[in-house]
């Protein structure tokens, strides 16, 4: 259990940028990524914007006639596998497996055999049958790169990024594995954007994390991959590391479907830095789960207070989910790829769309403008429906 694990490769798919580059820049600048929906009709709901991936075009990277076969949700998984692995300079025979998170998996492939069910449609192809399953996704990705060894989807939802982090840290710390590929992908749907709508949780046309006029979140889509290897053999092949896994705390509100719980979080905070073996003096950054909705950010900065005390103010806290949208299961390992780039970089992302101060989100949250700072160890925050909570400790390699 001494193994010390690194961060060697990254790959994303996102609403501002196909790419670390691309992502990086747009990030930092403050640009939005919501937009209105073009992908599928909404003219039947009452809220028209989202954050898509736009020119994606993922003929780029994967041979035309396998894509058929693949979902949009696998098509951004593989993507950013793709470019995870090369930002990694590693060969798939070097990878040990494949954890890929997610909140509906390949949903958009339901959606359509559903249709052609409740049409009475008796000559359903096959093949739609066989592209609906959820474990599609990471075996789609593993398949795809030929990747061989451990291949497992976790679908705890809008935390289930961080939690197949925290699953190849355990791997490659236990010396069950030497390399894996985790990371979390979700694609824009109608059944996901009337979903969420349905429980009134999504705002009009931006998202406002910690302000007290917020009005909900925004759905987004992307996908988040990180190239995970033990310390010993990133160096023996002197690949450049972005940033190092100190810990990870888990836990469940067990308190409501959709509601979070200050506790819970809180208690996966904590868990969190006495994994990383860290106090919460050393903690230079969060990036926060904040989706924007009231509840969400209420209980998220009531839990930082708990845990950091009196110097819960002086320590900045961003949500990106103001700039590329609610991405479900990409969620949290997209925000693990931003903290790697934060820590290389020495820049914090700001919060967009920030107005006006809610006394009960007090925090810094780096309103509207990115910022410079030394960056040493950062929490990732990722929490999901049904209380389903994952953070993350990140530091720069020491």
């Amino acid at each position: 259990m001494k193994r010390r694990v690194v961060i060697t490769g990254l790959g994303v798919v996102s609403p501002i940028g196909i790419g670390k580059e691309e992502f990086w820049k747009n990030l930092i600048k403050g640009k939005s990524g919501v937009r209105k929906i073009t992908l599928f009709d909404t003219s039947k709901f009452k809220r028209h914007y989202a954050a898509e991936v736009k020119n994606f075009n993922p003929s780029q990277f994967i041979d035309k006639r396998k894509l058929k076969f693949l979902g949009r949700s696998s098509q951004l998984s593989i993507v950013a596998t793709i470019l995870a692995l090369k930002d990694a300079n590693i060969n798939f025979k070097d990878v040990n497996g494949v954890l890929i998170g997610t909140t509906m998996a390949e949903h958009q492939q339901v959606e359509v055999l559903l249709k052609e069910w409740f049409k009475g449609d008796k000559k359903i192809e096959k093949n739609r049958v066989v592209l609906s399953p959820a474990s599609n996704l990471s075996a789609n990705t593993a398949q795809s790169l030929k990747i061989k060894g451990l291949n497992m989807l976790i679908p705890t939802a809008c935390s289930a990024g961080n939690y197949t982090i925290s699953y190849g840290f355990d791997l490659i710390k236990k010396g069950d594995a030497d390399c894996i590929i985790v990371g979390g992908a979700d694609a824009l749907s109608f059944i996901a954007f009337s979903g969420f709508q349905r429980l009134y949780a999504m705002a009009p046309k931006v998202c406002q994390p910690f302000d007290k006029n917020r009005k909900g979140m925004i759905l987004g889509e992307g996908a988040g991959v990180l190239v995970l290897e033990s310390l010993e053999k990133a160096l023996k092949r002197k690949a450049k590391i972005y940033a190092e896994i100190l810990g990870y705390g888990l836990s469940c509100d067990a308190y409501h479907m959709t509601i979070p719980h200050y506790k819970g979080i809180e208690k996966a905070i904590k868990k969190a830095l006495d994994s990383a073996n860290v106090s919460p003096e050393d903690i230079d950054y969060i990036c926060a789960h904040g989706t924007g909705t009231i509840q969400n950010d209420k209980a998220e900065c009531k839990a930082i207070k708990n845990v950091f005390g009196r110097r819960y103010k002086k320590i900045p806290v961003s949500s990106i989910k103001s700039m590329i949208g609610h991405c479900m299961g990409a969620a949290s390992s997209i925000e693990a790829v931003a903290c790697c780039l934060a820590i290389e970089n020495g820049v914090i992302p700001p919060t967009i769309n920030f107005q006006t101060p809610d006394p009960e989100c007090d925090i810094d949250c780096v309103p509207n403008k990115s910022r410079k700072a030394n960056l040493r160890i950062v929490l990732n925050n990722g929490f999901a429906f049904g209380g389903n909570n994952c953070c993350v400790v990140l530091g720069k390699l020491s």
